[in-house]
């Protein structure tokens, strides 16, 4: 329909939608070069390669929830950054086939320890990758900003 059709009937554009908010952890830990290894997992329905992420908890802070998520979905411990380290945009298929944008604030997480029982163990897979690996293996333009950010911290230390 033209925008002048659209005026004549009196149809009304569709609303641009407010991008939803979500938290995620860039889980890292220094290999024996010195340079980060990140952990990607799989999302449960496309099985694209992403970082944990999710829904801020209610009563926990953004960085709190990012950390939280990693536990779930990936089983992993460690010192959270409280700052966020950055963000990225991506498309979130909702419940109801919908497709809205989601702005994800990104805190990095220094793992220490992983564990092998968690909840969402079985649902996705987990695979520690160099950050240029990881960077090939996302689809999202953001994402692979932050990993080549975290890759440029370690090689100024």
């Amino acid at each position: 329909m033209s925008v002048l059709a659209r005026l004549l009937s009196g149809a009304v554009p569709p609303k641009r939608k407010r991008p939803l908010q979500q938290v995620g952890g860039l889980c890292f830990r220094v290999n024996a070069d010195g340079e980060p290894d990140v952990l990607l997992i799989t999302t449960r329905e496309t099985k694209r390669w992403t970082i944990p992420k999710g829904w801020p908890v209610e009563g926990l802070s953004r960085h709190k929830s990012a950390k939280r998520e990693a536990w779930e979905e990936a089983g992993v411990k460690g010192k959270v950054g409280i700052k966020p380290f950055g963000s990225f945009m991506y498309e979130k298929v909702l419940a109801n086939g919908d497709a809205v944008p989601a702005d994800v604030q990104v805190h990095l997480i220094k793992v220490r320890e992983t564990r092998s029982i968690f909840p969402e163990r079985g649902q996705r897979e987990l695979a520690w990758v160099s950050a240029s690996e990881a960077a090939r293996r996302v689809v999202e333009p953001g994402l692979k900003k932050l990993f080549a950010k975290l890759s440029r911290r370690f090689s100024e230390d």
